[in-house]
Order: structure tokens, then sequence, then C-alpha cells
């Protein structure tokens, strides 16, 4: 059976690129799921329906953590194994992460509809606000088996190298999602409803396009039922903590954020605050979700030759993916002072809130370079099972986010909120940089050991 790439033979570079720059485009793609919900929204419902959706984010933001929770903690396993040459272990940890999946979207489903009311008004919402949040995501929530799956299972796509699945997977949802968008929402007068409804039935086309690829007979580790075990899903969750630490402390901040502006802010004031910040977050998602492309798409390249014991290939797979990603990065720097005036202007007609946006924008993402390193390093040391570590530095810069916009709004004004972004990402880059470079030699010499250990044993 024939891989599109060979993880264990390729070279380096145009093996990270083939995977790297698919996976990247479609998390550039996925983020026009909620761009163009907020475009349509802000442009067609007017500034407090943006904010209302904005207040969603969260939510949003804390279902996809449980999808990487699941799909990036058993991929990189699943890679291991194939790269061991254990194909039925593979096959044990594919089928256990799509069950865990289908449970956890149940769970979740029955406990948000049961608690929304009062999460959004936890989560920011103002009493203007709250009807448009509250419409959005009960259908939202409505769809979240087809959220889960789809971003979950395409791990499983990419950790097989197939990476251009992976990206069809993400672009047919979002394309559909750009063309459902407008009928729904002015075709068919649903408004905020209407764009909720549209994510779910695009979501729905590609939970079904990844479960049918996966059952593919081209799939070297095929979709199938059964093999369950505790044990195997507790391996899962302890890979896919950091992961799901990331994005899931990503919505508490969300939330943190959200409730700052409206405390500080006052009444009209915070609600326009919100307003701006959910247009500045949807713009560093287009930063921060194609760059996590990039190093997510990677991962199975460091994940198989950690497998196979190949020191070599893990030290060249490292600097090309941070390489990529520090390019990527600086390019973007480049895009916010030059074109975000027009990428604010799609949201909104109102000129204070594209003033204040476009102003914001480039002071959130002052410090995304550092942030091109902390991205790589963070999610290869997952790659290499070095869980508890990768870990300690995630958490580390959502620390000193949170005590930035804790105390940032206290000390000056309801406004500085917006810098606790740029200092938690030179401050923990710094940090990661200094224990990466410190502790990586300790890996390569393991890995270099288990390369040895293997020639020994196949010569006796």
């Amino acid at each position: 059976m024939r891989h599109t790439n060979d993880l264990g033979k390729d070279p380096i570079f145009p093996l990270v690129l083939r995977l790297a720059i698919p996976t990247m485009l479609a998390q550039f793609v996925s983020v026009l799921y909620s761009i163009v919900d907020r475009m349509y929204i802000g442009a067609g419902v007017g500034s407090l329906a943006l904010a209302g959706v904005g207040v969603c984010a969260p939510i949003v933001t804390l279902l996809s953590s449980f999808a990487s929770l699941i799909g990036l903690g058993g991929s990189p396993i699943m890679a291991m194994r194939m790269g061991a040459g254990d194909e039925r272990e593979a096959q044990k940890i594919l089928n256990n992460s799509f069950f865990m999946l289908l449970v956890t979207s149940v769970i979740l489903t029955l406990g948000f509809l049961a608690s929304k009311e009062k999460l959004l008004m936890w989560f920011g919402a103002s009493q203007a606000t709250f009807p448009y949040a509250n419409t959005y995501v009960t259908i939202y929530t409505m769809g979240t088996v087809f959220a889960l799956l789809s971003t979950g299972m395409n791990s499983f796509l990419i950790a097989q190298g197939f990476s251009g699945l992976g990206m069809v997977t993400v672009m047919l949802g979002a394309v559909l999602n750009i063309v459902l968008d407008p009928v729904f929402i002015f075709g068919f007068h649903m408004g905020v409803a209407g764009a909720a409804a549209a994510t779910v039935l695009s979501q729905l086309a590609s939970a079904v396009f990844v479960l049918v690829s996966l059952r593919g007979k081209r799939m070297p580790i095929r979709l199938g039922w059964g093999g369950f075990a505790k044990h195997t899903m507790r391996k899962i969750v302890s890979f896919g903590f950091s992961p799901f630490l990331i994005i899931a402390s990503d919505s508490i901040l969300l939330i943190v954020l959200n409730t700052v502006l409206q405390r500080y802010g006052g009444p009209g004031e915070g609600d326009i605050l919100v307003t701006c910040a959910t247009i500045v977050q949807s713009y560093l998602l287009l930063i921060t979700m194609p760059m996590s492309g990039i190093t997510l798409g990677s991962q199975p390249v460091v994940s198989f030759n950690y497998g196979r014991g190949d020191a070599g290939r893990i030290r060249k797979a490292i600097w090309c993916i941070t390489g990529l990603c520090v390019i990527f990065c600086s390019l973007m720097m480049v895009f916010t002072y030059t074109l975000s005036p027009l990428y604010v202007s799609m949201f909104t007609k109102d000129a204070e809130i594209k003033l204040r946006s476009v102003r914001y924008i480039k002071v959130f993402t002052a410090m995304i370079v550092p942030l091109a390193v902390q991205y790589p390093l963070v999610d290869e040391t997952t790659a290499l099972g070095h869980v508890k570590r990768a870990l300690f530095c995630s958490a580390f810069r959502k620390l000193i986010y949170f005590s930035c916009l804790i105390l940032l709004p206290m000390l000056v004004s309801a406004e500085a909120a917006f810098l606790s972004e740029p200092a938690a990402d030179v401050i923990a880059a710094t940090m990661t940089t200094v224990l990466f470079l410190k502790t990586f030699p300790g890996i390569v010499r393991e890995t270099e050991a288990m390369e040895k250990a293997k020639e020994k044993k196949g010569q006796i």
C-alpha cells in the first residue's frame, strides 16, 4: 500500500512543506468559519449582534478544545505506533479515539444546552447582546458532534501522511459555510440563527467526508469499531491534555477579556470594546490557526521518527518547522501594518469601531514573531512524548496573559487589556526557548540510544 508521504525516508524539508502547507492552508480556511459569520453579522445585522456572537466565542473554542484533547492526543501515538511497525496498536488508538469523540460530544451537547443562559451572562453578555448570543449558541451547540468529529478525526488523516485530504476536509466545510451564510442570513432573513445553521451544516459535511476517507482502502490504518480499552483512552487523554489545556484556557481567557472590558468599560463603552475585541480576536486567528497548521501538520514527522529512533531527522524537522513559522509571522506583521484597515472594514461601518479596532490589532499582534518560536517548540515537544514539559510551557504563557489581563485594566484602563497578549508572547517565548535548548540534547541522546538498541537487536 502506497503512502502519500514516506515519513521515515523522504527528504525532511520537502516532506515538512508537503505536510505543513496543506494543513496551514486548511487551518487558514477554517478560520473563515468564524470570520465569515462575524463579517456578515456585523455588516448585515449590526454591531450589537457582532458583540453577541463574540460572547459565544469561548463556547466555540471550548468545544474545539475537546476535539484537540482526543484528536491531537491520539494521532501522535498512532504515528509512533506506525513508526514502530505496530499497526494493530495503531488501529486500537484510532478506534478508541472515534468512540471517545462520540461520547464526549453527547455529554457536551447536553451540558451546554442545560447551562447556556447562565454561561453567556458570565462570559460577558449584556442585556442588549444576550438575545443574539443565546440564539447563536443554541443552534451551534446542537451540531457539537459534527464539530468534534470533523476536527478530531481529521488529525488521523494527517498523521498517516494524507495532509491533502486533511485540507479538503476543512476546505469543504469552510467553502460551504461561505456559500450558505449569505443565503441563510439575507436570503431567508434568519440573521444570527442563519449564521449558526450554516456553520452546523458545513461541519456536518466535513464530518462525513473525514469519516468516509478514514474508511477508504488507501488508508494504512482504517477506521473500525471495537478494541475499546480504558488504558488506551487514558493514554490518549494524557497525550492530548497539553493541546487541550492550550485551547481550553484560550476559552477562559476570552471570557475574562470580555468580562474585564464590560466591567471597566462600563455601560455602552463596554459593548464597544467587546465588539472591537471580537474583530481583534478574529484577526489573531488568521495568524495562530495557520501557524498551528504548520506545527501540527508537521507533527507526524517528529512522532514517526521518534518511534523509529532517528534523532537526525527529528532535529532537521524541528528546525524546518520553526523556520516556516517565523517566516509566516514576519509576513503577517507586514500585512498588519498595511492591510488591517481593509480587514476591519469588512466587519463594521462604524467609524469609531473601525479606528479603534485597527489600533488594537496592531497592539495585540506586536509580538507574534516571538510567538512563532513558542508554537513549534511546544507542539513538537508534545510530538516527542514530553507532554508535561509542553504543558508547563503552555500554562506559563497563559498565566502571564491572565495576570496582565487582570492587573492592567485595574491599574491603567480597560483598553490596557489589549497589551496582555504581546506581554505574554515575548515573556513565554523567551522562557520556552531557554528550556528547550537546555532539554533537547537529552531528548536527542535518548532517541539515539533507542536507534542503537534497535540496531543491536537486529544483529542478534
